[in-house]
């Protein structure tokens, strides 16, 4: 396995790891690496949210919504009323 080391760390970071990996039961050197593979496991081409949600939800069903047809483009608002 590869090693890393990472310099000019701001402490502010270092101690909110430290509390984090506290938090979780790990030392500071695996909750690194738990935050560094959950990072970068997520791939630009994956899905939104909008189809996440969807796929949540399907087995469930969908709404059908009876949309009418438009008939003329709607009026341009008047503004100087």
């Amino acid at each position: 396995m590869a090693s890393l080391t990472i310099r000019n760390l701001d402490d502010h970071i270092k101690e909110r790891l430290r509390i984090e990996a506290a938090h979780n039961g790990h030392s500071m050197e695996e909750e690194a690496r738990l935050i560094l593979r959950r990072a970068l496991s997520k791939t630009a081409d994956s899905q939104g949210l909008g189809t996440r949600i969807r796929a949540r939800f399907a087995d469930i069903g969908g709404v059908e919504l009876e949309l009418p047809e438009r008939t003329e483009a709607p009026r341009a608002p008047d503004l100087n009323e």
